[in-house]
């Protein structure tokens, strides 16, 4: 969809992952998934890499106590991200794999999984908090780093987006959503794609360097 899109490259720059959680993890800590509410259609299933639409709750197992809503977030949109890289806490990304447009589940996170031993203070999580999320999917679409999406980018299919390209592409994202901009806008995020992207340092974002997907890195 347009939406989702609009937002892909954006995405890809400005969502930091947070800190992985330290230590070994034990055999028996997974994550628990129970299904609330599975829709008749259920597809498409969501896989990594895609781009995912939800709202989720999150309480601590502990004592109850919601530290997180994202209803109440961002004038209650319902939050994007990308799944299996890392864009939300290990546990997540697990916990939403296989998972349907309008499906509902309730899932337990162990520590090992989540925010570990140090806790995450900014956030209210005390250390070695099991989390409990209750999330609901709204859509599932390709995600950023699909080959459809580099394909797009890539106008003079030489298999690398140049500068020209990606700023090309950025004007379009840009004047599809519809925000006001400061200029300098487009050029920091330019910039910033470029540092973030181009590995080898030669002025290009290669096929390889683009698709974060090739290696698992999680």
């Amino acid at each position: 969809s347009d939406m989702g899109r609009g937002l892909t490259l954006l995405l890809l720059v400005l969502l930091a992952a947070p800190a992985r959680a330290e230590g070994g993890t034990a055999a028996a800590e997974e994550v628990q998934i129970e299904v609330l509410h599975l829709p008749e259609t259920c597809s498409p299933k969501s896989k990594k890499g895609d781009l995912l639409n939800a709202h989720y709750d999150g309480f601590l197992a502990s004592d109850g106590s919601k530290f997180y809503c994202s209803r109440t977030q961002n004038e209650g949109h319902p939050k994007w991200f990308v799944l299996g890289v890392g864009q939300v806490i290990k546990g997540l990304d697990i916990a939403m794999m296989n998972m349907c447009p309008g499906e509902k589940r309730k899932v337990t996170i162990p520590p090992s999984l989540a925010y570990g031993q140090q806790g995450y203070a900014q956030g209210k999580i005390p250390p070695n908090a099991t989390l409990i999320f209750e999330i609901e999917l709204y859509a599932v679409n390709k995600g950023p780093r699909s080959v459809e999406a580099f394909n797009q980018i890539d106008k003079d299919g030489d298999k690398k987006l140049s500068e020209l390209e990606i700023s090309q592409y950025l004007k379009e994202e840009f004047a599809r959503d519809g925000k006001k901009r400061h200029p300098s806008a487009h050029d920091e995020i330019l910039a910033d794609i470029f540092k973030k992207n181009d590995h080898d340092g030669d002025g290009f974002i290669s096929a390889k360097e683009y698709n974060v997907y090739q290696h698992d890195e999680l």
